[in-house]
């Protein structure tokens, strides 16, 4: 049988690198609930931020956030109240003071990115489908115009959009995909980018699947960068 393994896991230690980046023995379930905390509150304040990913890095006296958005003018805000406003909201939600004497006072950062191509991000393409199912748009539609769109990338050279579920709320569920170009999934030198979400509509949970390959990356490349 088929062993299925996410994309990115598969190249992580090669050409990819984790979303949280810290090691700590003494404090490993206490920062793991501390990193699920950040990205659920981030990822319900930032709905229409376009946020693509978030990354967590950890040092011993402060915690740095990275958000990479497509949008980083709706997080910032004017003169930067939004990011301070997310600041002081995650202090409060991991109990970080920096008044008080013996508590706790590690240095809290965000750093905004942004994302120049969003049609070159599987999670952003992901999002925008779910946003048209959601609106009820034909299923066929969103997909070869999600499609198009990624291809139109520079540096894209094939992409799949995968969906499942009951589409445009028929009675048995079924699963489509459509795929333009090459997308050698079973190598793992490919830079293949791979993002899943959910679209929620009046007739059940709809899911969606999006992989984009950018071409291989070889050891000299690796090297150079």
């Amino acid at each position: 049988m088929a062993h299925r393994v996410n994309p990115k896991i598969f190249r992580i230690g090669g050409i990819a690198d984790w979303d949280s980046r810290w090691l700590s023995e003494k404090n490993l379930p206490k920062y793991l609930e501390e990193d699920f905390k950040i990205r659920t509150f981030l990822k319900k304040n930032l709905k229409d931020a376009s946020v693509e990913s978030i990354e967590i890095e950890r040092f011993s006296s402060s915690i740095k956030v990275i958000i990479n958005s497509a949008r980083p003018g709706l997080i910032i805000g004017r003169g930067g109240e939004g990011v301070e406003k997310l600041k002081k909201a995650l202090e409060k939600i991991l109990k970080i003071e920096t008044n008080k004497k013996g508590a706790d006072q590690r240095k809290f950062k965000i750093d905004i990115k942004e994302v120049r191509e969003p049609w070159s991000s599987a999670n952003l393409a992901c999002q925008w489908i779910a946003q048209q199912i959601e609106k009820r748009v034909s299923s066929r539609r969103v997909t070869k115009q999600s499609l198009e769109k990624i291809m139109a990338c520079r540096g894209v050279e094939g992409a799949r959009v995968e969906l499942a579920g009951r589409l445009m709320g028929a009675e048995i569920a079924r699963r489509e995909w459509l795929k333009r170009g090459c997308l050698p999934r079973q190598t793992i030198r490919a830079k293949i980018d791979y993002g899943q979400c959910k679209a929620h509509c009046a007739y059940g949970v709809i899911g969606i699947k999006v992989w984009i390959y950018k071409g291989e990356r070889f050891e000299n490349e690796e090297n150079e960068n």
